[in-house]
């Protein structure tokens, strides 16, 4: 059985594993860890940064993922952005994103939830990933998105 839960600092080990792994199986990265790991531990030390959320089968962590909060004033609330998505290989295709997303979206659906929405975004050459979040109900109609970032 997939149990998904809030994240905690015993789970870091984990979430820098799954992050070192994601970003050499989606973009071929070697991430820098040391960086990695104050990262992930910047978002336990300040809340406000986001949230971790793990998928465990049999008490073994086997996938998670994150979420950081955008501000709409459009809809006087916030969005959750999904972010870090990771499922270890030898779990995959048994829903455990499935799990974790509608873990999210009870969020979201909570009595008086400040969450409006989910947001997500995903590489274009990531097909596979694009149909699960098809699946889910999720659709790409509005929104392109275009980004900058300081090299380090």
């Amino acid at each position: 059985m997939i149990k998904v839960r809030a994240a905690n600092r015993n789970d870091i080990p984990a979430i820098i594993s799954f992050q070192l792994s994601m970003a050499m199986e989606t973009e071929g990265l070697e991430l820098d860890k040391p960086v990695l790991e104050q990262g992930v531990t910047a978002v336990f030390d300040d809340p406000s940064k986001g949230a971790y959320f793990i998928a465990e089968k049999d008490s073994e962590p086997v996938g998670g993922l994150m979420t950081t909060y955008e501000w709409s004033d459009w809809r006087n609330g916030t969005i959750l952005w999904i972010q870090s998505v990771y499922v270890k290989k030898e779990h995959r295709k048994q829903g455990i994103y499935r799990k974790l997303y509608e873990h999210v979206k009870s969020l979201v659906l909570e009595q008086g939830s400040p969450y409006r929405g989910i947001r997500l975004y995903v590489d274009k050459t990531n097909v596979a990933a694009q149909q699960v979040y098809a699946k889910l109900g999720m659709n790409n109609h509005h929104y392109e998105m275009f980004e900058w970032m300081k090299e380090f």
